[in-house]
């Protein structure tokens, strides 16, 4: 009688068996978790809402200064938070922050979400389909995400301005904005100052989102390690941020002005003039850049 293969051999062991059991397609797959487009929506909505909530006092004295031919500094941007603390306390500072989150944590999360569809659509459209994409389609899925986010939130980003200029007697919550705002200037109001913010955003977003991918594609190669660690990615977030919001500046001071006309009596309408006329008044650099030593904190 011939010898069983099991009185000769001894088994394979688990692991290996395992691997020879499973089909060639399972093997190769895959295994790491795939970010959905909920998960996308969820992390930039949350990512938007605990940045914004940190720095809302320092967000709502640059809104102040962007919209007042007041020179800034950093002394007199502190001493307006101390004396807005003083007046009407602790919680004044964060006045104008519930419609800061009614509008960034949908903004955080379509331009996270879509900034990572256009990545994948441009990916197939040109060739790159799962690989680093060239700086050209890297520039323009930032801008897409970008434009595509402060598109759909718009509304509720004049709202926050608002709030963060005038007293509580004025405006007593966000549905009280858009009420007096309708009924007082017209509908259209809700969306002054949006071409700038267009304009600004283009720039803006695609140089943020091209700085800090390009960044990854380099310590990538420089490391060997696909994703570089949390540490890192806030550095290289924040050196995207600077460059970003520097070369954008002037048109969200432009933005700022258009969005307050109504409560702070500036009568220029069109982008054009109202550079023009903070430019004549204040000058270019202490004008259409007030405020971004401010912002660049923030950042």
């Amino acid at each position: 009688m011939a010898p069983r293969v099991s009185d000769h051999q001894s088994p394979l062991p688990v692991s290996e068996a395992a691997v020879l059991d499973l089909p060639p397609s399972s093997q190769a797959k895959d295994l790491r978790p795939r970010w959905t487009v909920l998960d996308s929506l969820l992390c930039g909505a949350f990512a938007g809402a605990v940045a914004k909530t940190v720095i809302a006092p320092l967000d709502r004295t640059k809104i102040i200064f962007q919209v007042s031919s007041n020179r800034f500094s950093a002394k007199e941007a502190f001493r307006l938070i101390y004396c807005s603390y003083v007046k009407d306390g602790l919680l004044s500072l964060w006045r104008g922050n519930s419609a800061t989150m009614a509008r960034v944590m949908p903004y955080a999360a379509i331009q996270f979400c879509s900034h990572d569809q256009y990545k994948r659509l441009l990916g197939g459209y040109y060739g790159y389909q799962g690989k680093a994409l060239p700086p050209f389609q890297r520039f323009l899925a930032g801008s897409l995400a970008g434009t595509t986010a402060a598109m759909l939130t718009y509304p509720l980003d004049m709202v926050r301005a608002r709030m963060a200029v005038t007293a509580r007697e004025m405006y007593s919550n966000i549905m009280h904005v858009f009420v007096r705002i309708s009924q007082e200037e017209g509908v259209r109001t809700l969306y002054r100052g949006f071409t700038p913010t267009i304009m600004g955003v283009i720039p803006y977003a695609g140089i943020t989102f091209f700085t800090y991918e390009t960044l990854k594609k380099l310590h990538a190669e420089r490391t060997s390690r696909a994703q570089p660690y949390p540490l890192e990615r806030l550095a290289f977030g924040a050196c995207a941020g600077l460059i970003g919001q520097s070369a954008s500046y002037p048109l969200d001071v432009v933005r700022r002005r258009m969005q307050t006309a109504g409560v702070t009596g500036w009568s220029h309408a069109t982008v054009l003039g109202t550079a023009r006329a903070i430019a004549a008044q204040e000058g270019v650099v202490r004008g259409l850049y007030k405020g971004l030593e401010n912002d660049l904190v923030q950042r």
